[in-house]
């Protein structure tokens, strides 16, 4: 009769430890676009800095990029910048959406960390943002010469992510 003393605390213990697991190791918390291998969505974006067009779901007819959806306020978007930088200077053409931004802290955050952009369109709303599927900043799209998006990389691009990324914008060719 003992032994039934006992069984709660066991119960207990069975629980606490499943808990533990899971959080210890989550699912993947990642949501990944339903648009890879479809087209880009018809956008068209007015210019957000000084000195860089916009652009249209349309430029992407002339060659694969990287299109980089990011924002001023977005500490990880100044971490990742320093790279997109060095995938810029390589040549990759990387076409910029800035989201909910007003010039002057757009212009600030390019002066502070580099402009890597050929265009950044303006997207005050997060209109073309939802679209894409993208649930926050930053978020990078591999879209191929034919304007389909063939790869997404949600958060910041790390040392570790710039050799996928090349794959994918070579694969795109």
């Amino acid at each position: 009769m003992r032994v039934w003393l006992w069984v709660p605390l066991a119960a207990f213990v069975l629980l606490f430890s499943v808990f533990a697991v899971s959080l210890y190791r989550p699912d993947d918390r990642t949501h990944p676009s339903k648009l890879i291998g479809k087209p880009m969505p018809s956008f068209s974006l007015p210019p957000a800095a000084e000195g860089r067009p916009g652009f249209t779901s349309g430029d992407f007819r002339s060659g694969p990029r990287l299109v980089n959806v990011f924002a001023s306020w977005c500490v990880p978007c100044a971490t990742e910048a320093p790279l997109l930088g060095e995938l810029a200077r390589q040549g990759v053409v990387i076409d910029g959406i800035a989201i909910r931004d007003r010039p002057q802290d757009l212009a600030g955050f390019l002066t502070r960390n580099g402009n890597p952009f050929r265009a950044i369109g303006d997207d005050p709303a997060s209109q073309v943002q939802i679209s894409l599927g993208s649930s926050g900043v930053p978020e990078t799209f591999v879209v191929d010469a034919t304007g389909t998006i063939r790869y997404q990389h949600i958060g910041p691009i790390e040392p570790t992510d710039v050799g996928i990324i090349l794959a994918k914008l070579s694969a795109a060719r």
